[in-house]
């Protein structure tokens, strides 16, 4: 007797997850056009038509039967399998007055998230001071997109649509020091991050890279490791396809990181000895490229944009330090670099909290990078003169020959 275990979902298909095929379905590759499946795990019986149940006749209706009863059976067993691994703990979410970020669970390597959408987000609402509630419930917005946001009950998915509502409903905007020529070139950049430079990271870390990227996520439970191996290998097909779809992934895996290289280069020159993308002051660009650097930085480790990013490109490194030591001082990265401590840091200065799961979180140091002559605003970052303390005043060949030396 032959059976087939698959997932059967409410998109009129059944991914065959046995007789060790390779079969693509999706997760989250990071991206924000994220597809779901949601369904119950099945097992059915399978024709084996040199075997037994080619032997079957017309009159053995009673075996097939049985067959079915035992393939329904299966399945049950299955299913609550299923259900036993996906428990969550449910947790009552009012969104009254109050921002309801749903994403993806954190991975375990200390990055907040391995989807560059959701940590552009986050970062923008860290960036904007606004307090949010993080939801770690893996469900997809009515769209099919990841992240999402409710608020006074109204949900809202898509990065840009999410900055939008908020721009509008709580009147916040950093992008109000930048004229309309530079505004323009913003959004030239993201489309050229979002919709190009995504590809090619997405291929890295899912395809190229996929073993690394395996040991960083993080699913609890007793089967954990064969859960990420299925995970892992679904969301690689489907990076493949919507690769293939877009056509980046029609080309070879040199042309490829040659594409990707180009673009980290553009980044790069853009940047230049800049604080920001933009200027002095940090701007929605900006979380829309630390989101996508991070991942180069923090998520690919040895491969070609990790190696670009910390060696030929070191400014984008410094950039990507400065954002993360700015809006993040929970996120500690175990390679920090001393040339980013003051003098005077002390062992008090480098204690670090765990990344934030299902709470409020708001910047407690509050403060405008416009500031004023009489008031200092003093944050994680600075010092009592107000002066940032992540502001590398040393030239970057010095900083890359220290690199080398270790």
């Amino acid at each position: 007797m032959h059976w087939g275990v698959g997932l059967a979902s409410s998109r009129s298909c059944v991914v065959d997850l046995s007789r060790n095929q390779t079969f693509s379905l999706c997760w989250c590759a990071g991206s924000e056009d994220n597809y779901s499946f949601y369904g119950d795990i099945i097992a059915f019986p399978v024709q084996d038509y040199t075997g037994v149940m080619s032997g079957l006749g017309s009159d053995s209706w009673w075996k097939k039967t049985l067959y079915l009863t035992g393939g329904a059976l299966l399945a049950a067993a299955a299913y609550l399998l299923h259900e036993l691994l996906a428990i969550r703990k449910e947790q009552e979410v009012d969104s009254k007055d109050a921002i309801i970020f749903h994403q993806f669970s954190r991975p375990n390597n200390g990055v907040p998230s391995l989807s560059p959408f959701c940590l552009k987000m986050e970062t923008y609402l860290r960036m904007a001071d606004l307090p949010y509630q993080n939801y770690f419930d893996g469900k997809l917005s009515p769209q099919g997109k990841m992240p999402w946001i409710e608020y006074n009950h109204t949900r809202v998915s898509g990065t840009e649509f999410i900055i939008d509502f908020l721009e509008e409903k709580l009147g916040v905007n950093l992008n109000k020091n930048l004229n309309p020529h530079e505004r323009a070139i913003s959004r030239a950049v993201t489309k050229m991050v979002e919709e190009h430079f995504y590809w090619t990271l997405a291929y890295c870390q899912w395809v190229d890279n996929l073993h690394e990227t395996q040991k960083m996520i993080s699913i609890p439970g007793p089967f954990s490791d064969l859960l990420k191996w299925i995970l892992c290998h679904l969301t690689k097909g489907i990076v493949k396809r919507e690769m293939y779809g877009q056509g980046i992934g029609r080309f070879s895996e040199d042309e490829i990181y040659k594409l990707m290289e180009k673009d980290m280069r553009s980044l790069a020159g853009l940047l230049g000895d800049k604080k920001y993308i933009m200027g002095p002051k940090f701007s929605t660009l900006d979380a829309t490229i630390f989101g996508h650097l991070a991942q180069a930085m923090w998520t690919l480790p040895g491969t070609r944009p990790e190696q670009l990013i910390k060696g030929e490109l070191i400014n984008l490194a410094m950039y990507c330090e400065r954002i993360r030591r700015k809006f993040w001082p929970e996120w500690h990265d175990d390679n920090d670099n001393s040339l980013y401590e003051s003098d005077d840091s002390g062992e008090e200065s480098k204690t670090h909290t765990p990344l934030l799961d299902f709470s409020f979180y708001s910047r407690t140091g509050t403060f405008d990078d416009e500031g004023t002559e009489n008031s200092i605003s003093q944050t994680p970052d600075t010092d009592y003169t107000g002066h940032s303390l992540f502001d590398s005043d040393m030239e970057l060949d010095e900083y890359i020959d220290q690199e080398q030396c270790k």
